[in-house]
């Protein structure tokens, strides 16, 4: 089983950044599919973006594409979010989890697991 960390929340004013981490231990993220998720207070959890560890491709939410970059770390099994831009309604506990493909695309959470336990991210107006 696969243990995720989650770090770099926060609280940041509208139109702010911020750079969240996913860390995994031993080699954990090697043929897998690495993903970011927002639970926003009393909703579901969204899909924001992923990235396939093999080869770095990415997808993303409509909202965050443009904004967010999803990025890997090879040295440090790490997988960066910087989230540009932020606004209210980026509010919530971001989650990270992984999936053992890449395709086909999905931004379903059923499709991932092995979930970390998330950082907070508010947004001030």
């Amino acid at each position: 089983q696969v243990q995720l960390v989650e770090s770099g929340g926060g609280l940041v004013q509208a139109g702010g950044s911020l750079r969240l981490s996913c860390a995994a231990s031993g080699r954990a993220f090697n043929g897998k599919t690495v993903g970011w998720f927002r639970q926003a207070p009393g909703k579901e959890r969204d899909f924001v973006a992923a990235v396939w560890w093999g080869d770095g491709a990415t997808y993303y939410s409509a909202p965050a594409k443009g904004r967010f970059i999803i990025s890997r770390d090879d040295v440090e099994d790490t997988v960066h979010l910087q989230m540009n831009m932020l606004q209210p309604d980026d509010t919530g506990v971001y989650f990270c989890a992984v999936r053992d493909t890449f395709h086909p695309i999905s931004g379903d959470e059923s499709d991932f697991h092995s979930w970390g336990l998330g950082t907070q991210v508010t947004v001030s107006s």
